[in-house]
């Protein structure tokens, strides 16, 4: 049973209270991007390696992600707003901090810190959400605006920290934060009320270490071994993140409360959405901060040209998102689901035909055709999971659903942005692990400046294949059993 101190009809405070909710989701989501565009002038900045380059970029998703079943759980627990208002602080204390970071360690443990707030803010925003809208038929419409919101912050997140730094350095794109952050303190011990659950199970500790700690140990091998090559020491943190994985993973089924409730998969439908809910965000990461790189690096665009070529596909993403709800009444979730891994498996192809020499009408095209899976992702993927499973098991689903977004905004940049950089090493001039890194040699020759961009080229060019291949092959994995299973719910 739920309890409510403050009782009242929706009414201009309930929507209120919604504007001042979107704040902090809407700084969540940007920040899972706004660095796509920043890269270049971060690395000029604090010359980071390779691998810390993807670190930067990633760990927050990861933190995110780990930790949003766990933080949900302590906010049914200890109170939803007093855990907003604390990850609130926080993530401005992080933000604060990866501004004015000196080096690329301290701005990958303030990118962790803001994982960690990013991760209490999520699910604790939309519990007070449900609260604020009893009426069922109003809540649906505010938790539309929610997931419309959501999704928009991924979108316009790179779009963002490029106008930014055309006038500003790059620490800019975490300094936004602190206003919003200010207000939403301020004003959201006003508008929004307490609430909990009487009824809860118990955080597994042991669980969390293990799930998290397994996760961050294998991607680190990954990454160390794309950037460096095959050493003992990431080849023993991958084996034992994967072990730690694997016993993750069966300690779940013995628990009462476990934190990922595996036996939800066996359900074709659930297991469909979730990875439409990881796939694509691993693609439209990766491909976003690859482009990124690509339009100011390779091609010499300014930051703000690369935002304004991002326009088009961030458009068509957002538009996507609240058109695909009409849409899916009209034509199902299935049809939904299949057409958003053909369409993105579509998109990223049209990047094969960029060169070191032009582009740029790949990339926009690229952008617009993947926009549309990407936005059909961000609209039914939580309501396809919930609706596929008992509507007991529905916070269990809803909860796993959101954690596959981030998991995989973040595993893009991970695996993928990875696969690039061990394209880069192998294919490029052999000067540094990285393109950035390699064009700020000092007395670099033209030839070899040459070599590392057409490198890095040949690398965007694997992931988009890899990318593509991956949602092609889910697409048809979605046509095949969802037509044998009667297709999703509507």
């Amino acid at each position: 049973m739920t309890q409510l101190r403050v009782h009242h009809s929706p009414g201009l405070r309930s929507w209120l209270g919604l504007v001042v909710i979107l704040g902090p989701v809407l700084l969540v989501s940007m920040d899972g991007s706004i660095l796509f565009l920043a890269m270049p002038r971060i690395s000029q900045a604090l010359a980071p390696t390779a691998d810390q380059a993807l670190w930067i970029l990633d760990v927050y998703g990861f933190a995110v992600g780990s930790l949003l079943i766990a933080f949900g759980n302590l906010g049914d627990r200890y109170g939803r707003l007093k855990l907003l208002l604390i990850g609130a602080t926080v993530f401005g204390a992080g933000s604060a901090g990866a501004a004015f970071a000196p080096g690329p360690e301290l701005l990958i443990a303030c990118r962790a810190v803001m994982g960690v707030a990013g991760a209490t803010l999520l699910p604790s925003a939309l519990a007070v959400l449900s609260e604020l809208f009893p009426d069922p038929r109003l809540r649906a419409r505010a938790i539309g605006i929610f997931a419309a919101a959501f999704a928009a912050g991924f979108a316009v997140g790179p779009i963002v920290g490029g106008a930014l730094l055309e006038r500003f350095w790059w620490g800019s794109v975490f300094l936004v934060n602190l206003p919003v952050i200010a207000v939403f303190v301020a004003v959201a011990p006003v508008l929004l009320g307490e609430t909990r659950e009487t009824r809860h199970g118990r955080v597994d500790g042991l669980s969390l270490v293990t799930s998290a700690g397994g996760l961050l140990l294998t991607v680190y091998g990954l990454k160390h071994v794309a950037a460096q090559g095959v050493s003992v020491p990431p080849v023993v943190a991958m084996a034992f993140g994967a072990a730690s994985l694997m016993w993750f993973a069966r300690r779940q089924r013995h628990l009462d409360h476990p934190l990922i409730d595996f036996s939800l998969f066996r359900d074709r439908v659930f297991t469909i959405a979730i990875i439409t809910g990881l796939l694509p965000l691993a693609a439209w990461s990766v491909a976003a901060y690859l482009t990124g790189v690509y339009l100011q690096s390779v091609l010499g665009l300014t930051v703000l040209h690369a935002a304004l070529l991002a326009l088009p596909g961030a458009v068509v993403l957002t538009v996507t998102c609240v058109v695909t709800p009409m849409a899916v009444g009209r034509f199902g979730k299935r049809a939904a689901l299949i057409m958003c891994h053909f369409s993105i498996a579509a998109g990223v192809v049209l990047l094969l035909p960029t060169t070191v020499t032009g582009g740029v009408g790949w990339y926009v095209a690229s952008t617009a055709l993947a926009g549309v899976g990407f936005g059909i992702s961000f609209s039914v993927v939580a309501d396809t999971a919930v609706a596929a499973v008992p509507a007991e098991r529905a916070g269990a689903a809803g909860a796993i659903a959101e954690t596959s977004n981030e998991i995989g905004n973040a595993l893009g940049i991970a695996l993928l942005g990875s696969l690039a950089t061990l394209v880069f090493r192998l294919q490029g001039p052999g000067l540094a692990p990285a393109l950035d890194e390699t064009l700020q040699l000092p007395g670099l020759a033209p030839a070899a400046a040459r070599d590392a961009k057409a490198a890095f080229v040949t690398g965007l060019h694997t992931v988009a294949v890899v990318a593509g291949l991956l949602h092609a092959a889910l697409g048809a994995v979605a046509l095949r059993w969802l037509r044998t299973t009667g297709g999703p719910r509507r």
